[in-house]
């Protein structure tokens, strides 16, 4: 096979990127430093960011990743209460999950492609978490404040 039919075959192989590897960092960044407009933190940009994190800064992320999402929250009018803002059960979860996944990337990956792929998999679903835990459990007051294990399959 000739490597122009190489080329189109992965190219279809692959997910479209919704965001440039320039358009993650500055997310990322703008997550960070809290100038990330509010409309722009999405489920997909959550994901993005945490891909990044994981993937530049992943020592200690367990720990600095609720304070991170947490300040944001607040910059941008947010609050982190009994019903909304951060929820810790969910961002642990995540955050182990995309960490095994990135640990399945082929070297070399960049960013946009590996988004793409993250937000192609189950992940990219925002009903991700309810193949483990129930709604009840994962969105009650205890599961939003601290880490919940699942209650309908391990999260491996």
């Amino acid at each position: 096979m000739d490597a122009a039919v190489q080329a189109e075959l992965a190219r279809l192989e692959s997910p479209p990127a919704p965001y440039t590897d320039a358009q993650i960092a500055a997310l990322t960044e703008g997550l960070l430093d809290r100038s990330l407009p509010k409309a722009q933190w999405t489920h997909a940009a959550h994901l993005a960011a945490t891909l990044r994190l994981v993937r530049t800064r992943d020592a200690g992320l367990e720990r600095d990743l609720p304070g991170i999402i947490q300040t944001y929250n607040v910059a941008v009018g947010g609050v982190n209460d009994d019903a909304g803002g951060y929820h810790e059960t969910i961002t642990q979860a995540y955050l182990a999950a995309i960490r095994a996944f990135v640990a399945t990337l082929p070297p070399g990956i960049s960013d946009s492609a590996a988004v793409a792929r993250l937000l192609a998999s189950p992940m990219g679903d925002k009903a991700w978490p309810l193949s483990f835990w129930s709604r009840e459990r994962l969105f009650s007051v205890a599961a939003r404040r601290g880490w919940i294990a699942p209650d309908l399959q391990p999260l491996d």
